[in-house]
């Protein structure tokens, strides 16, 4: 197969400058368009380079953006290959109906071609070498009784790395003993809907839609509570429990300030319930970790984490560490709803803890997200010079509030038709509030991000 073949690109039409992107557009639309199936191997990069008169480090270098966005894999002996068409809707049309139900109510998919849902992580970035490495070890030393039916709160050995390397990363105070293993936040939201008495649960406003939908599918009442530049307005608190995430809060990023901290605990030891959602704990840039609610009062604090920003969400690894007289009851829930998470992938992240190679991971991915949010920053800067943009200094996702009149779900309309996929800020309100834009930036390469500041400023007209 020739470049021109699949490319649809002449030579002569190349710019005079910025030639990786132009190659890489070109792959990009071969790949939508399915003239590159899932599992073809790229040409040679030397054979592309003189077919294309250009020099093989453009095609190395286009070929790695593709491989950064998650559309090609490169293995030794084996070339580049396709992973994936972008946005595939082949599904039979009754599981999509079932499946749309299920999501934010999203613009059609036909025509984006740069995705800012916030929440996504770099799924190129998933520690491939590390991940088979430790699964080789566990199952050179894995024992039969390893694969039977285990505890349903977790392999005792993941518990353990756990409490260990919450209590060394987020002042998080529990034994092994404490910790559920569950498939992400979600479930562990599920799992407290199911057994706590309270059935009116504060929740953030704006604040996560996804935990809003969790309560109510179980049978509890979301109520908002309102959010400013300090946090949750602790004293705007009636219920008996309340969803937080204080380390990051989403979306608006804000860190939950000390005086509202001592609040907020102080309404705890009063006989409410915190459940401390540490979203984004791991992702900082610009300030140093912020601890965790759970180690200053833990019979009062139900804490719920997971890897499924830092490794992947399809991992469906997560934990939840509830105060002690909770315990028993979420075990049972836990027991009846799956059984427990299967046991080789949680003892290969209790390997990855132990040995080092989580936090190197987490390390490299802080890297390389901030060169991702401050290509977005710089994009934003140039192109929406007058937005004011919040919540930069941890995370994977910012926020545009937006002046004037328009709502933020037409802007977000235009933006769309632009090929920018972007969350409005009112899908995340429970009560009328000031527009905005949520731009998620972990999935895109700098240069892209660049690319969608641009879009964005032109539909916009800023």
């Amino acid at each position: 197969m020739s470049g021109s073949d699949f490319l649809q690109l002449r030579p002569a039409d190349a710019p005079a400058k910025g030639l990786t992107a132009w190659l890489a557009d070109g792959l990009r639309s071969a790949v939508a368009a399915k003239r590159l199936a899932p599992g073809e191997r790229l040409p040679p990069t030397r054979v592309l380079a003189a077919e294309l008169e250009v020099s093989r480090g453009v095609v190395v270098d286009a070929y790695q953006r593709l491989i950064d966005e998650g559309l090609a894999q490169a293995r030794t002996g084996a070339g580049t290959t396709i992973v994936a068409h972008p946005h595939v809707r082949d599904a039979p049309s009754d599981r999509r109906r079932a499946l749309d139900t299920l999501r934010l109510p999203l613009p059609p998919a036909d025509g984006i071609d740069l995705d800012l849902s916030p929440g996504i992580p770099d799924l190129s970035a998933f520690p491939r070498t590390a991940w088979l490495r430790a699964e080789r070890a566990v199952l050179d030393e894995i024992t039969a009784a390893d694969l039977g039916y285990g505890d349903p709160g977790g392999t005792p050995r993941l518990r353990a790395e756990l409490a260990g390397w919450l209590a060394r990363t987020r002042g998080v105070r529990a034994e092994p003993d404490d910790v559920i293993v569950v498939n992400g936040v979600a479930q562990a939201l599920a799992l407290l809907a199911q057994t706590i008495p309270a059935r009116r649960i504060a929740v953030e406003d704006p604040g996560s839609r996804g935990a809003r939908d969790q309560l109510a599918h179980w049978g509890v009442r979301p109520e908002p509570v309102p959010v400013d530049d300090e946090g949750l307005v602790v004293e705007a608190l009636t219920q008996e429990a309340a969803v937080i995430t204080p380390a990051h809060q989403f979306p608006t990023g804000v860190v939950l300030s000390p005086a509202r901290r001592r609040a907020l605990l102080t309404w705890a030891t009063a006989g409410g319930l915190i459940i401390e959602d540490d979203y984004d704990a791991e992702h900082r840039y610009d300030r140093p970790p912020v601890a965790a609610l759970q180690g200053s009062a833990p019979d009062h604090v139900a804490y719920a984490g997971s890897v499924s920003k830092s490794l992947a969400p399809g991992m469906r690894l997560g934990w939840l560490i509830a105060p002690r007289r909770l315990q028993p009851a979420l075990l049972t829930a836990k027991h009846d709803s799956d059984l427990g998470n299967p046991a080789l992938p949680q003892l290969v992240l209790a390997r990855l803890l132990a040995t080092g190679d989580y936090e190197r991971h987490l390390r490299t991915v802080r890297a390389r997200q901030r060169r991702r949010r401050d290509a977005l920053l710089a994009g934003l800067r140039t192109h929406l010079p007058r937005a004011r943009v919040i919540g930069v200094a941890a995370g994977l996702h910012l926020l545009i509030m937006l002046d004037g009149d328009e709502p933020d779900t037409v802007t977000a309309q235009r933006a769309a038709a632009a090929g920018v996929l972007v969350h409005p800020l009112s899908w995340h309100r429970m009560t009328p509030g000031p527009p905005g834009l949520i731009l998620g930036y972990a999935a895109n390469p700098p240069d892209r991000l660049t690319e969608a500041a641009r879009r964005l400023g032109a539909v916009t007209g800023r």
